[in-house]
C-alpha cells in the first residue's frame, strides 16, 4: 500500500523523552525503540500511541509498546504492562511526536515514484496535473487547473471538474467531483504552544466509496490518525465541509453549507438541510433528518427528526416556538 508521507524512525525511548522534555533517570527502557506512532486503535506491539483522558480503556486490549497519557489520568493500573510517557498536555505531545515520526515527501523522493499510467479514452485537460504513483481507472475525466497528487487511487468512470485538488485519497467508481474542491488536505488539528501553534501531522486518508457526488467548493479533510470515510451513494451539495476523521454512512445527503466537525460518526440515510452545523466527537444514527440551520451538539439516536440550536426533537421544538408566540 502506498504511503502518502515519509515514515521516519524507529525512534528510541530516549528520543521520545527528549522531544517531550521528560526527565527520567532510569535506564530500564533505554534500549527500547518504537517503530511507528499510531492512533490507539491502529497501534501494534512495536508502536507508540496516545490516549486522551475521555477514552475509556476498561474493556479494551492495549496493543502498543508505549503510550502517551496525561499525568492526571486515574486508571493507570490498566497500563502497567505498557511503557508510559506521562505528560501535562497530551494534545501538544501528540503534535510534537507526530512531526518526529512523519514528514511530507520531498521533490527528489516524489520524482522517483512510478509514472502514472492513464487508460486510453480518458479526457485530461491540458492544464490538469496528474502526479506520479497514482492508479487511475477507465473513463477518467479531469478539468482545467485540477491536480491529483502523488499516490492517489481513482476508480473507473470518475469525473473531476476544474481547479480541484485531490491528495491522500482513495476514490471509488462512478464518482463525480465538481469544481474548486479540496479533498485530502490536513485537517484543523493543532496544539497551542506558547503563541506558536504546532500542527499535528495527519497520516490518515480520505476514502470515498462508489457512486458518490461531491458538489462545487466542498472540502474533505484527511484523517489525523484514522481515515475520513464517505460511504456509497453519499451526495454532498455545494460548499460542504467534512473535517478530519469523520465517517458518513451510505446514502446520506448533506445540503449546501453544512459543516461537520472532526471525529463525528454519521449513520446511513441521514438527511441534513442547508447550513447545519455538527460538533465533533459525537454520533448521529441511521435515518436521521436534521432541519436547515440546526446546531447538532449531542449524539442522536436512529430514526430521529430534529431541528433548532441546540437541535432537539422537531415536534418539541415547534411546540416551544408556538408557545413563545
Amino acid at each position: 500500500m502506498f504511503n502518502f508521507y515519509k515514515k521516519l524512525g524507529p525512534f528510541s525511548y530516549t528520543d521520545i523523552l527528549t522531544i517531550l522534555n521528560i526527565d527520567d533517570a532510569s535506564s530500564a527502557h533505554n534500549k527500547i525503540d518504537f517503530n511507528s506512532f499510531e492512533g490507539f486503535k491502529n497501534s501494534t506491539k512495536n508502536d507508540l500511541t496516545f490516549l486522551y483522558d475521555n477514552y475509556d480503556i476498561s474493556e479494551v486490549e492495549i496493543k502498543a509498546k508505549g503510550i502517551i497519557i496525561s499525568s492526571k489520568r486515574k486508571d493507570k493500573s490498566k497500563l502497567d504492562d505498557v511503557i508510559k510517557f506521562e505528560v501535562s498536555d497530551v494534545h501538544s505531545s501528540v503534535a510534537k511526536v507526530s512531526n518526529l515520526f512523519y514528514r511530507d515527501f520531498n521533490n527528489i523522493e516524489k520524482n522517483k515514484f512510478q509514472k502514472t499510467k492513464i487508460f486510453h479514452g480518458s479526457n485530461i485537460a491540458k492544464t490538469a496535473v496528474i502526479k506520479n504513483g497514482c492508479r487511475i481507472g477507465n473513463n477518467f475525466s479531469i478539468g482545467d487547473g485540477s491536480v491529483v497528487s502523488e499516490g492517489c487511487v481513482i476508480g473507473k468512470n470518475v469525473k473531476i471538474g476544474s481547479n480541484t485538488l485531490i491528495e491522500n485519497s482513495i476514490i471509488g467508481d462512478n464518482i463525480q467531483i465538481e469544481h474548486n474542491c479540496s479533498i485530502g488536505q490536513p485537517g484543523f488539528g493543532f496544539a497551542f504552544n506558547n503563541n506558536n501553534n504546532l500542527k499535528i501531522f495527519h497520516i490518515g486518508r480520505v476514502i470515498i466509496q462508489d457512486n458518490c457526488y461531491i458538489g462545487s467548493n466542498c472540502t474533505i479533510d484527511r484523517g489525523s490518525f484514522s481515515d475520513t470515510y464517505i460511504g456509497e451513494n453519499v451526495y454532498l451539495d455545494n460548499q460542504v465541509h467534512i473535517a478530519h476523521n469523520v465517517s458518513i454512512g451510505s446514502n446520506s445527503i448533506l445540503a449546501g453549507q453544512c459543516g461537520v466537525a472532526g471525529s463525528t460518526i454519521i449513520g446511513r440515510y441521514v438527511r441534513m438541510g442547508g447550513q447545519v452545523g455538527v460538533v465533533g466527537h459525537i454520533s448521529i444514527g441511521n435515518n436521521v433528518e436534521i432541519a436547515a440551520k440546526s446546531g447538532v451538539r449531542n449524539s442522536v439516536a436512529d430514526n430521529q427528526k430534529i431541528m433548532g440550536d441546540p437541535a432537539i426533537n422537531m415536534f418539541t421544538h415547534l411546540k416551544k416556538t408556538l408557545k413563545k408566540k
